[in-house]
């Protein structure tokens, strides 16, 4: 979800766009002015801000690493794919992005479409050349065939088990994930809405298939909402969570859900890992991936979605998660 409802339309007529060069500044310090690195179990490793010239850059709801810590593939909920690859340096800090293009997303009937309330991507889940995107206003899950420059139209719809009647306009499916195999979920496809509510305020998801396939529920902290989620290679879920305020500014968070708690029935919740606010080197932050560096650690990587506002930023993030 944006924070504000964004009214530029994409041109249905619009072709696949060229690459086109990102300028980054590096972030050094996530606690701005201090050069801590260690926030709770996660150790900042460094950060970029990315600036682009064309009017598309921006928007970035939600990605995933198709080479751990490297190539990514991801979805703007202005109705665009958009790939790159994060370079690092000799320190294995990020310190670049190569490679990035973006083209418009088609519909089912083979056209670019206008209309906002039918692109809004705002999740997306990667397996076996196959990514799995969620859409909400116009709520569905649905699955295209990984070909970067050759992405056609989505090939089949998924049942997201949640009555649709209980899926707010706006606060649609923020997360899919597939779960790790040997997990408690057996690689099962898992769906999380922002901030669609039940009667007693807890948060509709959803285990897609396996053993667990079910509704189930996050139990929500007010004022936080949900906006991305990756499984850690344990079977625990990680969430990624916001809040905005005008006498506050943009807040994020990060929650691990136990893999034990999600499945058919279920009310899961879980402690808090990290939370920041605008002290910290952080925007309105909407994507998230987890992903095994080479020497074994286990990484969180952050992007923001700038809104497309002269006032956001678009930021790559990327902390060590000290397993406990």
């Amino acid at each position: 979800m944006s924070l504000f409802i964004s009214t530029a339309a994409i041109a249905a007529e619009a072709p696949p766009l060229e690459p086109t060069d990102v300028s980054v500044r590096a972030i050094t310090e996530f606690h701005i002015g201090r050069d801590e690195k260690t926030f709770g179990p996660l150790e900042f490793v460094g950060g970029l801000e990315m600036v682009s010239g064309p009017r598309h850059f921006g928007g970035f709801s939600s990605f995933r690493f198709l080479k751990p810590g490297s190539d990514f593939v991801g979805v703007a909920d202005t109705g665009f794919w958009f790939f790159g690859k994060i370079v690092h340096d000799a320190e294995g800090r990020p310190s670049g992005v190569k490679n990035f293009r973006m083209e418009a997303m088609l519909n089912a009937e083979g056209q670019v479409n206008a209309q906002k309330w039918e692109v809004d991507a705002e999740s997306i889940a990667v397996k076996d050349g196959i990514a799995t995107v969620g859409f909400e206003r116009n709520h569905r899950i649905a699955q295209f065939k990984l070909e970067p420059g050759k992405i056609g139209l989505p090939f089949r719809q998924l049942d997201f088990l949640v009555p649709a009647y209980e899926l707010r306009q706006n606060r649609g499916f923020e997360t899919v994930t597939w779960s790790d195999p040997e997990g408690p979920l057996k690689g099962a496809l898992v769906a999380v809405t922002e901030k669609s509510l039940d009667r007693q305020g807890n948060v509709f998801a959803a285990v897609l298939d396996g053993p667990k396939k079910g509704i189930f529920k996050v139990r929500r902290h007010p004022p936080f909402d949900i906006t991305d989620g990756a499984f850690l290679p344990n079977g625990d879920l990680l969430l990624l969570e916001r809040a905005f305020s005008m006498a506050d500014g943009v807040r994020m968070r990060l929650r691990r859900i136990d893999g034990d708690a999600i499945g058919r029935g279920m009310l899961a919740d879980g402690p808090v890992l990290l939370q920041a606010d605008m002290a910290y080197q952080i925007d309105n932050m909407e994507g998230l991936d987890v992903w095994r560096r080479t020497d074994g650690a286990t990484i969180v990587s952050l992007i923001s979605d700038d809104n497309r506002s002269l006032f956001q930023r678009n930021l790559y993030l990327e902390f060590v998660l000290h397993e406990r």
